[in-house]
């Protein structure tokens, strides 16, 4: 249930829902905040490698770093000292922990995800691109009840609406605001990379269509190629792509709502 919180802020009063998290919602956010944490430490241990190598004028320069290849490669590495040998060791050994340790958080996410009390809202936001079962989930756990919003205040509420300072007739925007949700406002600003290349129903995405109702792939396909066209215009104004990104994200906070209030 959620309760009225009322905010006054000089003459104007502002009143927004604040829930309490159930038990189940809470335990599930904090499996989704454990794999954050590990994406950052793999981050930095794949960081702390990478350099280690480049100190000793090693470059991988045969495709794209971190796959079965470069594991490979990795592996058949030697150093002339013992000791720098034994500090490539001690920090790939670090990578594949925190890589082992990130499989298996993923592992259980998609198992909540696909037998849980979220997973019809994870089913109908996989209709948008750039929104996967992972995504979908941590969307879903972090913001709760999607009923609180409209398609306008939720962006507001991660932080992805431009601050404002006005006085009198005058009215200067600045940066986005940043406020609210650190983890859904990454996510939605990665996810509207997703809509910048040409709009095509692949096959992953039709995939995550047949899990989700036909009005939910309906929207999904609207919100899609609305987000596309979006990124176009931005692209023909010579809009700076990081500002053009945040405002798609901005717009597809909303259609994340839509689809997750669609009955």
């Amino acid at each position: 249930m959620g309760s009225p919180l009322i905010v006054r802020v000089g003459k104007l009063v502002i009143v927004d829902t604040v829930t309490v998290p159930s038990v189940a919602q809470e335990a599930a956010r904090d499996l989704v905040r454990a794999r954050e944490d590990c994406r950052g430490d793999l981050m930095r241990a794949r960081h702390r490698l990478s350099k280690l190598l480049l100190r000793q004028g090693i470059v991988y320069c045969a495709g794209q770093a971190w796959t079965g290849a470069h594991h490979t490669w990795l592996a058949h590495q030697h150093f002339e000292t013992a000791a720098v040998a034994m500090t490539f060791e001690s920090d790939y050994e670090a990578v594949l922990a925190v890589q082992a340790r990130r499989d298996r958080l993923h592992a259980a996410i998609e198992t909540m995800a696909a037998e849980s009390e979220f997973t019809p809202i994870v089913r109908r936001l996989g209709c948008l691109r750039g929104i996967s079962t992972l995504t979908g989930f941590a969307l879903a756990v972090e913001i709760g009840d999607w009923h609180r919003f409209t398609g306008n205040t939720i962006g507001s509420f991660v932080g992805l609406v431009p601050s404002e300072h006005s006085s009198g007739a005058s009215r200067v925007q600045g940066p986005i605001t940043k406020t609210g949700n650190i983890h859904v406002r990454r996510l939605l600003v990665e996810a509207a990379w997703h809509h910048r290349a040409r709009y095509v129903a692949g096959k992953t995405l039709r995939d995550r269509w047949d899990l989700a109702s036909a009005a939910a792939r309906a929207r999904g396909d609207q919100g899609n190629r609305r987000l596309h066209a979006r990124w176009d215009k931005f692209t023909q104004r010579r809009k700076r792509h990081v500002i053009a990104n945040v405002a798609i994200a901005r717009e597809l906070a909303g259609w994340c709502w839509s689809l997750a209030i669609l009955d």
